[in-house]
């Protein structure tokens, strides 16, 4: 698990095909992760991926072809800034909210307007999210934890704060711009405990 806290952003050094799959190096700019070891969860963009090699600041994953197409990892390229964040480790302050790094779709930048010091964006969301998005709850933009502001048929708004704007890749996004989107764990499963008729109480 992860919380939304983006701990620096990386740069994509490598993208190598490996049988049907892609093998991305990330370089974490000196972002420090804490104590890294082969098999740990980091989450890239807001996808959690595993840790198979690790060399310096550097540190090798593998991405499946189903990632590749469901998230926006199958459109970077050498170069391109990505977010970072290690797992939750037991004790650690939950200072976003509770994030798996599953990505559930693609949203798109449609506005971005100044608001004093921050920065006003509007992203539109598949149709098949929008219930699951609701003001004032949270939701992941690119691994990053933030707080609705309102909600508008497919599109909803958030209010990015200046640390935000410059610690994030949200600082180079433009209009047009395809995000990942991850919604509130909480909600998707009320969704499914309301979809799914059951007995009344838990098992014993």
């Amino acid at each position: 698990m992860f919380t939304g806290i983006i701990k620096g952003i990386g740069t994509v050094a490598d993208l190598q095909a490996r049988g049907g799959d892609t093998r991305i190096t990330i370089d974490m700019n000196d972002t420090d992760l804490g104590p890294i070891a082969i098999g740990d969860s980091i989450a890239v963009s807001g996808v959690c991926l595993t840790a198979v090699e690790l060399d310096g600041s550097r540190f090798v994953a593998d991405v499946s072809q189903e990632t590749r197409s469901l998230t926006t990892l199958g459109r970077l390229e050498t170069g391109s800034a990505v977010n970072i964040e290690g797992a939750l480790r037991a004790g650690e302050p939950l200072g976003g909210h509770m994030v798996s790094g599953h990505v559930d779709g693609f949203g798109r930048l449609e506005r971005a307007t100044r608001d004093a010091r921050s920065w006003r964006l509007i992203f539109s969301v598949p149709a098949a999210l929008v219930r699951f998005i609701a003001a004032k709850g949270s939701i992941c933009v690119d691994g990053i934890s933030l707080t609705v502001n309102e909600v508008s048929g497919d599109r909803f708004g958030v209010n990015i704060v200046p640390h935000t704007m410059s610690h994030t890749t949200l600082g180079k996004r433009e209009i047009g711009d395809s995000v990942n989107i991850e919604i509130d764990v909480v909600a998707r499963y009320l969704a499914r405990l309301a979809a799914v008729p059951g007995p009344a109480e838990p098992p014993a």
